[in-house]
């Protein structure tokens, strides 16, 4: 008989026990503040130097041609050098572009393609700091409290997500767009020091040898022969690329309640909300073993809800589902993160956590595609409809075919 005590059950704050986890909860959250400062700053003095819509979506142009390139090579540093180091070193860039940026547009020198340029070296700087600061997580709670840590910093992403576009518009509002420069630049500083404080060692054991690109091809062959993650990979992608919304608001918003941008912010504020509380209810879910079975469950309630708000004719009741969807997705985010870090060995988790990103982020551009063509040709509502019955497919299919998901205990 074994009479050792139960270990007790785990609250959603507990990760918070740890030393080093809330040093870099803090780099996350600061982390993420800064992204949509810089994201939001840029666009708006573009848009306000050039009155283009045009020049305003090039910005999506420079993002792409540098931000695969950099995921990846973010992802194979992030499993050679020091972590930490990675980190202070992306976040010191981006604070440095913030302050030129601010300062040349006080001396009315700043022109356009300074701005584009600034763009694209922090975009890179974003996703060469991604997959360090990810990969550092595990490292600083015991592995039963992994889920705990990796929700946390999800919910921690979409409260940043809130916070930093409201920091923004204040200081915008109330001081202009120059001073929004040194604002990033000054939120974006502890950021870069913050997990120098972290105790544990920033630079993983066995790391592996050879060229960049050799290690991103070994990335690349582990991602594809691990018993779970490329199943997990399809599972995204079969949903998000038949659903993805959150780029053609303006469109969902016209084709279901003949709104306009007041509806846009109502459902986008609606999303942002339900993906908070979706966080927290994962922070609930830390105990369940299932973890496969619980990133089916929600993907299954994400295709429900989807079906739920393409039936919807009235703001109010759209914006509900609308939240119920972002709940669910969030749900799905942390429990394939933390099936990630539980299931990579420390010295590949850099490059399987690009690989998630990259993946993720394909997906949401086929997904803006998909939905976008669709709804010119067969409406808004019926796109939707259409998209949850496959995303129904998508979570069934994977949940017959994909037996190690189904099996998995975290």
């Amino acid at each position: 008989m074994n009479d050792a005590p139960a270990a007790p059950a785990l609250r959603p704050w507990h990760a918070f026990q740890f030393r080093d986890f809330r040093f870099i909860w803090a780099t996350g959250l600061l982390a993420v503040m800064s992204q949509w400062i810089r994201i939001l700053v840029m666009a708006q003095w573009l848009f306000e130097a050039t009155g283009s819509a045009a020049q305003l979506g090039l910005i999506g142009g420079v993002q792409l041609v540098v931000q695969i390139p950099a995921l990846l090579w973010g992802g194979a540093i992030a499993d050679v050098l020091d972590r930490k180091k990675v980190v202070l070193f992306a976040q010191l860039t981006t604070c440095s572009v913030f302050l030129m940026l601010g300062f040349a547009d006080s001396a009315g020198a700043l022109q356009p393609w300074h701005v584009y340029i600034a763009i694209a070296a922090t975009a890179i700087t974003q996703m060469v700091g991604q997959p360090a600061t990810a990969a550092l997580v595990p490292a600083t709670v015991p592995e039963r409290h992994l889920m705990l840590a990796v929700t946390t910093v999800t919910a921690t992403q979409n409260i940043g997500s809130i916070a930093g576009p409201l920091l923004f518009a204040g200081v915008a509002a109330f001081a202009g767009v120059t001073e929004a420069f040194f604002v990033g630049a000054a939120v974006t500083l502890p950021a870069a020091f913050l997990p120098l404080f972290i105790r544990v060692a920033g630079r993983t054991e066995n790391a592996t040898t050879g060229s960049m690109i050799s290690r991103v091809w070994e990335g690349f062959r582990f991602a594809t022969r691990h018993p779970i993650l490329p199943g997990l990979f399809l599972l995204d992608t079969g949903i998000t690329v038949v659903s993805f919304y959150r780029e053609i608001l303006p469109v969902l918003a016209k084709g279901f309640f003949k709104g306009g941008a007041g509806a846009v912010g109502v459902l986008g504020a609606a999303n942002s909300a339900g993906a908070v509380v979706g966080s927290f209810v994962a922070l609930f879910l830390a105990d369940f073993r299932a973890k496969g079975m619980l990133v089916l469950f929600a993907s299954m309630a994400y295709a429900i809800f989807l079906f739920g708000f393409s039936a919807m004719n009235t703001l109010w009741l759209g914006a509900i589902f609308i939240a119920l969807i972002g709940a669910a997705d969030s749900v799905t985010v942390a429990v394939r993160m933390t099936t990630v870090q539980l299931t990579t060995p420390d010295n590949m988790r850099g490059r399987a956590y690009a690989f998630l990103v990259l993946v993720a982020q394909t997906a949401n551009n086929i997904g803006t595609l998909w939905v976008g063509l669709w709804s010119e040709v067969i409406g808004a509502q019926r796109t939707m409809l259409m998209g949850s019955f496959l995303a129904m497919g998508a979570t069934l299919l994977i949940w017959r075919l994909w037996r190690p998901i189904r099996e998995y205990r975290g």
